[in-house]
C-alpha cells in the first residue's frame, strides 16, 4: 500500500488555517487539487455583506520551519516568477508558522513585477500578521491593489468567474489567450518579423504586378481568338506570349524601381499604354475580323515587343551604369 508523505501534515496545516479564517470570514474558498497545483494552493473571492465581489485572488500556502527567518519569513519563488509576476489576479503568499500557530501574508505579484529577474525568495515581514484582528485590513489592501491593476473579474455566476479566475491566475484573458491553431503561426511571425515586415512591403508593391496578371489570364482566351482571326500567319500562342512578357519585364521592372525607392513614371507611362492598348483590343475586335484594323494590330504586337524590351534593358543599364559612376567619383 502507498504511503503518506511526512511532511503533508504540515502542509495541511497551514492551508487548513487559512481556509478557516476566511471561511469565519465568509470568504468564498476554492481550494486547488494537487494535480493543478503549479504555485498556488487555493483561489478565494472575496465576499462583503454576504455578496460576492469582482475581486478574486490565489494564494501559496507555506508551512515548516524552513521558511522561518531571523527578520520574519520567506517564500520561495523557485520556477513560479513569471506566472506570479504576470497574473491578472494578485498572487497572496501566506506562510504558517505551526510553533505559533499564527499566519503572515506577502502580496507575491506586487512584489515581483517591478522585478526582471527571479530574487529567488520574497521576505514576508513579522508585522504582516493575518488574523481575524487584521483580515479587514488584509481585505482593504488586497482589493485597493487589484482596483490600482484592474485586476476585477466579473461574471454571471460562481463557476464562470472562478474559471475565469483560474486563466487570470496564468496571465490569459480573453485578449491574450492562446488560440491553438495559430499559436506556432504566431511563434514563426515573431520569429521572422524583420523579414516578414519586408516581404509585406514587397507584396503591397507588387500589387500592381498581380492586377496584371490576372488580367492577363482572364485576356488569355481573347487574345488568342483574336489573333486567329486576324491573321492565319502568326502563331496566335507565341505572338501573346511575346506581348505578356514584355509587359511582365515592365512590370518587374518598376517593381524593383519601388524597392529601390524611386519612382519610374516614364516606364509606368508607357506600361500603362500599352497594356491598355493591347488588353482592349479583344474587346473591341473579339473575333478578329474587322480587316486592316487587326492587322494593324498584329503587327504592332510584333514591333512593339521585340523594340521595346531592348530599349528598356539598354535604357535601365545605362542608367544604373550612371549611378555607379557618381559612387565612384571622388568626393571634391
Amino acid at each position: 500500500m502507498s504511503t503518506v508523505r511526512g511532511s503533508r501534515k504540515i502542509e495541511r496545516a497551514g492551508v487548513n488555517a487559512l481556509r478557516a479564517l476566511l471561511e469565519e470570514h465568509e470568504h468564498l474558498v476554492q481550494e486547488i487539487d494537487g494535480g493543478n497545483d503549479h504555485g498556488e494552493d487555493m483561489i478565494v473571492n472575496f465576499t462583503r455583506g454576504r455578496k460576492r465581489t469582482p475581486y478574486w485572488i490565489a494564494i501559496q500556502v507555506k508551512s515548516g520551519k524552513k521558511y522561518k527567518r531571523v527578520n520574519g519569513y520567506a517564500i520561495p519563488v523557485d520556477d513560479h516568477f513569471d506566472d506570479w509576476r504576470q497574473s491578472r489576479i494578485p498572487i497572496i503568499g501566506v506562510v504558517y508558522d505551526m510553533k505559533k500557530k499564527e499566519l503572515f501574508w506577502v502580496n507575491l505579484t506586487e512584489q515581483l513585477r517591478s522585478l526582471d529577474e527571479s530574487p529567488g525568495w520574497v521576505q514576508v515581514a513579522n508585522a504582516a500578521q493575518l488574523n481575524s484582528d487584521t483580515i479587514d485590513t488584509f481585505y482593504a489592501e488586497v482589493v485597493a491593489y487589484a482596483g490600482d491593476a484592474r485586476m476585477r473579474i466579473r461574471a454571471a455566476n460562481q463557476e464562470d468567474a472562478l474559471t475565469e479566475a483560474v486563466r487570470a491566475r496564468h496571465g490569459l484573458d480573453s485578449e491574450t489567450a492562446p488560440n491553438p491553431l495559430f499559436e506556432e503561426l504566431a511563434d514563426f511571425a515573431l520569429r521572422y518579423e524583420e523579414r516578414l515586415r519586408v516581404f509585406r512591403k514587397d507584396l503591397i508593391r507588387s500589387l500592381p504586378i498581380q492586377v496584371l496578371v490576372l488580367i492577363m489570364l482572364w485576356e488569355w482566351p481573347r487574345q488568342i481568338r483574336f489573333v486567329e482571326g486576324s491573321a492565319d500567319w502568326v502563331n496566335p500562342v507565341v505572338w501573346a506570349l511575346s506581348l505578356y512578357h514584355f509587359m511582365l519585364f515592365m512590370a518587374l521592372t518598376i517593381f524593383f524601381e519601388f524597392r529601390a525607392g524611386r519612382v519610374p513614371r516614364e516606364t509606368g507611362s508607357w506600361l500603362s499604354i500599352i497594356a491598355s492598348n493591347f488588353l482592349w483590343i479583344p474587346i473591341m475586335d473579339p473575333n478578329g475580323d474587322d480587316g486592316w484594323w487587326g492587322t494593324f494590330w498584329i503587327y504592332a504586337g510584333i514591333f512593339v515587343p521585340s523594340f521595346g524590351l531592348k530599349f528598356l534593358i539598354i535604357s535601365f543599364v545605362g542608367f544604373a551604369r550612371d549611378r555607379k559612376k557618381k559612387q565612384l567619383e571622388p568626393d571634391m
